[in-house]
């Protein structure tokens, strides 16, 4: 569902128009979660990590109006949910498809969904792995590059439209006094989300890792 937003009456009205009109600006900053404890969660119930990070990240996203903000038929607003949209890697020729999993509140219930569009489209080459149906247009970026233990990481885009969703890109694990550390990048447009946003969403989801046993 997409409801309008009023920009007279929102209360950030003013500073969406500024940053989105006069001085069109975005911003990304990486932080290290402790993953330590959705590790160890995930492996003892035999859960794969990725999925769960996945899950987690577009939960503590869709907490915040400000994060699911788009344009419709050139009407700002927002939708009730946001849907996670990442990549797939094919074993073969080393490329990427692209693929989504509707968001759902019961973390078994994703998964299983997740586990299923694997199965269906994960063999599928080409830009997106479901060519069925393009991408929701709730959908957001979210992936991992398990290779690199980046200190930082900026998604830039080059195509000159109105996008407002952040972009979100893990890294790879890296132990440190008995810790497991991951970075995460955050990439957000400053006419949504100020840094007040942020570190709401990052205190959430550190949580929601720590207690991931909750939600299975």
């Amino acid at each position: 569902m997409f409801t309008p937003i009023d920009l007279a009456q929102w209360p950030r009205g003013q500073m969406f128009y500024y940053f989105s009109h006069m001085a069109p600006t975005g911003y990304s900053l990486t932080v290290s979660l402790d993953v330590t404890g959705l590790h160890r969660t995930v492996k003892a119930h035999g859960v794969k990590f990725f999925p769960a990070y996945v899950w987690l990240v577009t939960k503590n996203l869709n907490r915040q109006v400000e994060f699911k903000c788009a344009v419709q038929d050139g009407q700002l607003g927002y939708f009730d949910t946001l849907t996670p949209l990442y990549a797939a890697m094919h074993p073969d020729d080393r490329t990427i498809s692209l693929m989504w999993t509707e968001y759902q509140e019961d973390f078994p219930a994703f998964y299983r969904q997740y586990l299923e569009n694997q199965r269906r489209f994960g063999a599928q080459h080409g830009v997106l792995a479901q060519p069925q149906t393009p991408p929701p247009p709730n959908a957001y970026t979210v992936s991992c590059l398990p290779w690199v233990p980046f200190q930082h990481f900026a998604v830039h885009s080059y195509e000159n439209k109105p996008y407002y969703f952040p972009s979100v890109e893990a890294g790879k694990f890296e132990e440190r006094d008995g810790r497991l550390l991951m970075p995460l990048s955050l990439t957000c447009h400053h006419a949504t989300t100020d840094g007040w946003h942020v570190n709401r969403f990052l205190e959430d989801l550190q949580r929601d890792m720590d207690d991931f046993a909750r939600y299975l």
